[in-house]
């Protein structure tokens, strides 16, 4: 769920894929594969995020997957939730046209 919340919040802030890249010191290719979920999350990205578009750090690690030592139920209501907070902001993204192409 990371990647794609970090996905969004990209496009929510009209940047491309390449722009992004740039400004982090990352290739294109890098981000992408970061953004589909095909390689790991950092906590360094996690910091470049935060700073960048003034996100806590704490807030993205809410999309985390696996947080330590979080009982059943709330890992169950956390994800539940988290889920719909990505469905509801991919859908006002693309309601409003202001997707950026990957």
């Amino acid at each position: 769920m990371i990647h794609k919340a970090l996905k969004l919040i990209r496009q929510y802030h009209e940047l491309t894929v390449s722009d992004l890249a740039n400004e982090f010191g990352l290739t294109p290719l890098y981000l992408k594969e970061l953004e589909s979920g095909n390689r790991p999350i950092e906590s360094e990205l996690l910091e470049m995020y935060s700073s960048k578009f003034d996100i806590p750090v704490t807030s993205l690690v809410m999309f985390s997957q696996n947080i330590h030592k979080e009982g059943k139920l709330a890992k169950k209501f956390r994800q539940l939730m988290v889920g719909k907070v990505l469905v509801i902001a991919d859908w006002a993204i693309n309601k409003n046209d202001k997707k950026i192409k990957a």
